[in-house]
């Protein structure tokens, strides 16, 4: 099983062999995928026979270890298996911008495995950038501003936009939502017409649960109003208020984010993101505190297959 190292994205090439032999190769091979992932953060297995999502969600189970059940997702999702999804429901001409997979939850997801059964026919690269050198490389005071305060998430669950508070808490029952809440640290207010409005301040960064190396970890930038389309940001701040928007992001604090600020996050993981396009079969797996990820819009029909495994708290 060769190996070719493009910078923090290692790629290992599978033989291809009979239907049905990705998940056999995968079982074979996966203490080299997890210690490669170890080492660099992401790997990206290709040349392998992932025909139809079937075997794509065996072969994502063998990669993953403990799946973590997603709770407060942002966007919808598909449940093929535990801990297996589809992608999230997001408009294909509107990106996903470089987050680190549920960053403001009580559990997150350790490791990440994304498997292609329908690369796009333009766009929809899953990019990856290195947490660490995103330490390195944004300002001392902005880090140490995040470092000291952490960083704020608000949503607002609406029947209208976004995900609802049943698909996100996985119940239709408000009293246990609010059991939730207060378990793990989220204010929870109800609407008078049944919309959840909720806020939890989290780490911006974090010790990594294995290594203990410092990571730049959360969803600042992405969940943040000024990364929205600005004609979708005007729509939603028109329909529902400023205070009702499906997320906004701010320093721990209470403090608003400027532009500035959200656009100087998103440059710096640009000058470390690492784009390779999809070809069918690929398999990606990243190290979700040591890598952050995003997909790109695309044209075309896309199937992407997730995998969240080996929960830690941040």
């Amino acid at each position: 099983m060769p190996g070719t190292e493009t910078g923090p994205l290692v790629r290992l090439d599978a033989t291809r062999g009979p239907y049905g032999a990705a998940v056999d190769w995968l079982t074979e091979h996966r203490p080299r995928i997890r210690e490669a992932v170890a080492r660099n953060g992401a790997v990206l297995v290709r040349g392998l026979r992932l025909d139809d999502r079937a075997t794509a969600v065996a072969a994502l189970g063998r990669v993953i270890g403990d799946p973590l059940i997603e709770r407060e997702g942002f966007a919808p999702r598909d449940v093929y298996g535990q801990g297996v999804y589809s992608s999230s429901h997001w408009p294909a001409d509107q990106p996903m911008c470089m987050h680190h997979e549920l960053s403001y939850a009580p559990s997150a997801p350790r490791l990440m495995a994304f498997a292609c059964l329908t690369p796009p026919a333009e766009g929809g690269i899953t990019a990856t950038a290195d947490s660490r050198a995103m330490l390195r490389d944004l300002p001392p005071d902005l880090v140490a501003r995040f470092e000291r305060h952490g960083w704020r998430l608000t949503r607002h669950y609406n029947p209208f936009v976004g995900i609802t508070w049943q698909d996100a808490f996985g119940t239709d029952d408000p009293a246990v939502v609010d059991r939730y809440c207060a378990e793990h640290d989220i204010e929870a207010r109800w609407d008078a017409d049944g919309a959840l409005r909720t806020a939890q301040t989290r780490p911006a960064v974090v010790r990594h649960p294995q290594t203990g190396e410092r990571c730049w970890f959360n969803q600042i930038a992405f969940l943040n109003e000024w990364t929205m389309a600005p004609e979708v940001r005007e729509f939603l701040t028109a329909e529902f208020g400023p205070e009702g928007l499906p997320f906004n992001t701010f320093c721990g604090d209470g403090t608003p984010l400027d532009r500035a600020t959200v656009d100087l996050v998103n440059e710096v993981y640009e000058r470390h993101t690492v784009r390779e396009p999809w070809q069918r079969g690929d398999l990606l797996v990243i190290d979700n505190v040591r890598t952050a990820h995003s997909r790109e819009p695309h044209r075309g029909e896309r199937e992407i297959v997730v995998g969240l495994g080996e929960p830690f708290r941040p």
